[in-house]
């Protein structure tokens, strides 16, 4: 589902939901995966957690909201961050890469936006997005998004949109 063209952010129900399917395509291809999250806060893993039996197909989680931490936990060269800013296809692509590398994992998504209320300007504005998909075989691929409302909705359309789009890198 595209979050960017409804107000409707997904609910509870919908992430587990989602989740479950995501971990039932991972187990199906014996593939585990990790994130890397920064405006999400964790919030991926905790809804992954969530499902019993996911340390199965769930490696690990880095909340990597700082620069700082994307530096030293990700390997996002200092450069990178001061060229592009931490809400750019060059930083989701690199926490990717580098989440998947550090945890051995199959597959990596990564998460990095401005989920407001404060925080936007006019080139990344509150909603801005950016995704990353990573998978062992070096298929590497990123993608942006922009949500309308709070912090809340923006932070559960990033949640939606990283698993769907785990989803799609099985397929």
């Amino acid at each position: 589902m595209d979050y960017a063209d409804t107000a409707q952010p997904p609910d509870d129900r919908q992430l587990e939901a989602l989740a479950r399917r995501t971990g039932a395509a991972l187990e199906a291809a014996g593939q585990v995966l990790t994130a890397a999250e920064s405006c999400t806060g964790g919030w991926i893993a905790k809804v992954i957690t969530d499902v019993p039996g996911s340390s199965a197909w769930f490696q690990q989680a880095v909340v990597s909201y700082s620069d700082g931490a994307k530096q030293q936990l990700l390997g996002v060269p200092e450069a990178t961050l001061a060229r592009h800013g931490a809400v750019s296809e060059e930083v989701v692509r690199t926490m990717a890469a580098g989440a998947l590398e550090r945890s051995g994992a199959d597959v990596a998504v990564s998460v990095s936006g401005v989920a407001g209320p404060d925080g936007g300007t006019a080139a990344k504005p509150v909603g801005l997005v950016w995704f990353g998909w990573a998978l062992a075989s070096g298929f590497l691929i990123s993608r942006v998004e922009r949500f309308p409302g709070d912090r809340d909705a923006v932070r559960r359309a990033a949640v939606a949109t990283a698993l769907e789009g785990v989803l799609r890198q099985l397929e």
